[in-house]
């Protein structure tokens, strides 16, 4: 049913969340799992005219590279796993990339790093269930 599976991430809690269901079902479906960052150029210095190597550079000097959790997830299941790190618009890139990926389901948090832009949905969420051809499963952080 499922042979690609996107986990977006962003290093927050909710992303985290994701992830851990991201796995379940990829080692469920013997699924490839694709961890995607996306380095929003509208909310950081970062800007699409960077090369990527340096914006890579940047992001390994914060203490962790936000697919890291994916990533180890991933491993201790024996999943296999694509990381990808990419510049721009968080929504548009998300859909690029499931385009180019063949992409059956993605799996990502219901709030990200910006919090509660919107009551129910974060606004890259929002705009990604509205906008792809594919399922979307929203994670919800359970704050308990």
């Amino acid at each position: 049913m499922y042979e690609t599976i996107l986990v977006l991430t962003d290093g927050s809690e909710g992303a985290n969340a994701a992830a851990q269901h991201a796995v379940d079902i990829a080692s469920r479906y013997d699924a490839t799992l694709h961890a995607l960052y996306v380095v929003d150029v509208r909310m950081s210095p970062i800007s699409t005219e960077m090369d990527r190597d340096e914006v890579i550079q940047l992001i390994d000097q914060s203490d962790e590279r936000p697919t890291t959790p994916v990533l180890d997830q991933a491993e201790e299941k024996d999943i296999p796993a694509t990381e990808a790190i990419r510049l721009g618009v968080p929504h548009e890139i998300i859909r690029e990339y499931i385009d180019q990926n063949d992409v059956d389901l993605v799996v990502m948090g219901t709030h990200g790093r910006t919090g509660l832009e919107h009551t129910l949905l974060g606004s890259t969420t929002e705009r990604i269930v509205r906008t792809v051809d594919v399922p979307v499963l929203t994670v919800h952080l359970d704050p308990s």
